[in-house]
């Protein structure tokens, strides 16, 4: 049923309280996809980013060298989370018009904007970026340099895990579990395989 401005039912109108729930809902929905997806794009950052910036200090133990390869690596993986975004979203775009053609009649729609799906994924996979660089970029002992980066990292994934947990209305712990251990095996990866090139003396 329908409610007026006083908070009563309006008998006249009782089909506008769903159009406005669905409308809301649909708002909600499409807000909480975006917020996922920045999510999605933070964690990619912050994984990508430390475990290239651990596999570099696996050969070379400069802070320079991991700081240099974090940051090359965030530009790098910005900018080809931005071009991915930007040409998914042109092709969504343009199938969508083609339905509408198709369609005739039916009322427009709004378009997805590639520029902003580019400019959004780029700026997220940044700011994941940035965790593991701006918390090695201070640190000059080696090993407490890997530390804090994993630590760091970690703290990070979890915080990402519960956010995407929240939207995706998933267990928590779960969510955090799996993100973390994810995590971790990328970083551990990377940090083993190279490792094996400083033994080899490549």
């Amino acid at each position: 049923m329908a409610m007026n401005v006083d908070g009563k039912v309006d008998a006249e109108n009782p089909a506008l309280s769903c159009v406005d729930d669905d409308e809301s809902s649909l708002d909600l929905a499409a807000r909480a996809n975006w917020l996922r997806a920045a999510v999605l794009g933070a964690n990619d950052g912050l994984v990508s980013t430390a475990s290239l910036m651990l596999g570099v200090g696996a050969v070379k133990p400069d802070a320079r060298a991991m700081v240099v390869s974090g940051f090359a690596g965030l530009l790098a993986g910005a900018c080809s989370m931005a071009i991915g975004e930007f040409v998914s979203v042109c092709s969504q775009r343009d199938v969508e018009i083609a339905q509408l053609e198709r369609d005739g009649g039916e009322e427009k729609k709004a378009l997805p904007s590639p520029v902003q799906a580019a400019a959004a994924s780029a700026l997220a996979f940044s700011v994941g970026a940035l965790v593991p660089l701006l918390a090695a970029g201070f640190i000059g002992d080696y090993r407490l340099r890997v530390g804090v980066v994993i630590g760091v990292a970690t703290a990070a994934l979890a915080a990402f895990g519960c956010v995407g947990a929240v939207l995706g209305r998933s267990p928590v712990a779960r969510s955090c579990a799996r993100v973390v251990v994810g995590g971790w095996a990328a970083m551990s990866v990377t940090f083993g395989l190279m490792r094996l090139f400083r033994a080899s003396g490549i």
